[in-house]
């Protein structure tokens, strides 16, 4: 089992339950690479609480669809944490159109999020490759409950980029294996209010959760911690949904 304090970490997608993974993982003493692409100001101020926790924050800017960013990104975080173990990417647009209104545009939106997590994997784990073994190195995803057998309705580009997530999780996690790194993902369900829907879409999505209640940004960030002290788990898509995902998806009330 892996000591985590000391350890780099880039976390990417920070604004929502990133910022959560962040917080927990600086509790352990793991130093945070924090990335962004628009929201500095919310960046600099999750980066401020972080130093109150660990001993090395950075702070770097970065569209993770742009493969000269991504490496740079890899570069500044490995050189100011002095170290890069672990690579945790939330970075996703979450367009929302219904079959009539999607074009071609739409399809390239939904399929950038894929191309991030494909390029700052790719990057991120050969930073890794000489790190003292046997584990070198992990790389956390985020996936979805319904991008596998569960779509729902009007997130068709974002749920098929999803799907490539899921694949990628397994991928990656075989390709790598010889070289010490694991690669898992979690899958939440409906967390945050306030992406796209209405009070009553959102309250009747929570409804079809067993537990009938929004997935927890707390359980997410405390599953990842675990995780990156483990060093046989890999290729995994771990569900963290409140159970929607043993209901499924209802159909559009018309």
């Amino acid at each position: 089992m892996l000591t985590l304090k000391g350890r780099g970490a880039i976390v990417s997608g920070t604004r929502r339950i990133g910022a959560t993974v962040a917080r927990r993982l600086a509790q352990d003493g793991v130093r945070i690479a924090l990335t962004y692409r628009n929201s500095r100001e919310e960046a600099e101020a999750l980066a401020v609480e972080l130093r109150k926790l660990t001993d090395r924050v950075a702070l770097v800017q970065a569209d993770l669809s742009i493969e000269s960013a991504v490496e740079n990104l890899v570069e500044q975080a490995k050189r100011e944490l002095g170290d890069l173990s672990f690579c945790i990417n939330f970075a996703y647009d979450y367009p929302r159109k219904s079959l009539d209104e999607l074009n071609g545009l739409d399809w390239d939106i939904g399929m950038a999020g894929a191309k991030a997590n494909y390029l700052i994997a790719l990057h991120a784990a050969r930073a890794m490759y000489d790190n003292k073994g046997p584990t070198r190195g992990h790389l956390i995803f985020c996936g979805d409950w319904a991008a596998d057998e569960t779509p729902y309705d009007d997130y068709l580009p974002y749920l098929t980029g999803k799907a490539a997530v899921h694949f990628m999780t397994r991928a990656f996690g075989r390709g790598l294996g010889e070289k010490g790194i694991l690669v898992n993902a979690v899958a939440p369900g409906p967390t945050a209010f306030g992406i796209g829907l209405t009070q009553r879409a959102w309250d009747r999505a929570i409804s079809f959760t067993p537990l009938a209640r929004q997935s927890s940004d707390e359980d997410i960030a405390e599953m990842i911690a675990t995780l990156l002290k483990l060093e046989t788990i890999t290729g995994e898509v771990i569900r963290i949904d409140s159970g929607r995902h043993v209901v499924g998806s209802p159909l559009r009330e018309h």
